[in-house]
């Protein structure tokens, strides 16, 4: 006899995530290492200080691997960096691993392959990039691998289909755009997918429902926005969901309890702390007091 299975039941071997960490930032102080806790209700906890060894950035990427861990990259303090720290499966973030690949900013990263992930994207002045760094199921960064699809920055990028990534939107320095470039399983980038909604740069995405993602918040043209394009769990980006909660930019996202995710910080005129939870069916809230400082330009992954 088979297992009758209800509908919608996953059955990859890697669950998504109970808990969160947003990290890293750009405070009205400063930039910054600090880290904040997501719980698996998606509460976010008070300010975690970076550990020495630890070097403060912004403008980062992050993505889990290994099936419960994550991993920052890249970013900036003082010029480009291509330097990343380990998140462990209880959140301890791991002095810096020293850097592999182009030194960049504006970067963004996603899990593929259930286990693994990949960082794409970005600039180090005077140049943009489309080249991408594999992420294997150990946390190890590979060498740079060369570029597919429209170089550009501020974009951002989430997991879907349980097992595949999609890059999104962005400014290739003459406009902003809304075009995709998926991400198979084994990592490998498609070329450009014509863009669907209002085209941005300096917005956040992450993955819910199992198998879907979201692009929300970010700057189009010079407005902050809060609108949200929903992904399929093939793929496919919906057109733009009037947005809920405070329109700002660069805030980052994370998936929690496993299939819900939560939206975090950013800028809005000065920096917020604010949070907003979405559903396991893509539904943002209206704003939550934030907890911790007030940041940009910071980056979240899932992890445990």
């Amino acid at each position: 006899m088979f297992p009758i299975l209800p509908a919608n039941s996953a059955t990859t071997s890697f669950p998504g995530n109970d808990e969160g960490i947003f990290g890293f930032g750009s405070t009205a102080g400063g930039r910054v290492a600090i880290t904040n806790l997501v719980s698996n209700t998606g509460v976010a906890s008070s300010d975690v200080a970076g550990a020495a060894g630890v070097t403060v950035r912004s403008l980062l990427g992050a993505c889990e691997y290994g099936g419960d861990k994550g991993i920052y990259g890249y970013g900036y303090m003082s010029g480009s960096q291509s330097m990343s720290n380990l998140v462990s499966n209880t959140g301890v973030v791991a002095s810096d691993t020293t850097g592999v690949g182009s030194a960049r900013t504006y970067i963004t990263a996603c899990s593929y392959g259930e286990d693994k992930g990949i960082f794409g994207f970005g600039w180090n002045s005077p140049n943009m990039y489309n080249e991408t760094n594999l992420v294997s199921n150990a946390g190890v960064v590979s060498s740079d691998v060369t570029g597919v699809g429209s170089a550009r920055y501020g974009l951002n990028a989430c997991e879907y289909g349980g097992d595949k990534g999609i890059f999104g939107f962005g400014y290739d320095r003459i406009t902003q755009v809304s075009i995709t470039n998926l991400v198979s399983n084994t990592g490998v980038v498609a070329s450009d997918v014509t863009g669907v909604g209002t085209g941005k740069q300096g917005l956040a995405a992450c993955t819910y429902g199992g198998d879907k993602g979201i692009f929300g918040y970010g700057v189009s043209g010079a407005t902050k926005v809060s609108v949200t394009n929903l992904v399929s769990n093939a793929g496919v980006v919906s057109s733009d969901v009037t947005g809920v909660g405070t329109a700002r930019n660069y805030p980052s996202a994370t998936q929690y309890g496993q299939d819900k995710g939560i939206f975090g910080y950013g800028e809005n005129g000065g920096k917020a702390s604010m949070t907003n939870l979405v559903s396991n069916t893509g539904v943002v809230s209206s704003d939550v007091t934030g907890v911790g400082s007030g940041r940009e330009g910071s980056a979240a992954c899932s992890f445990n």
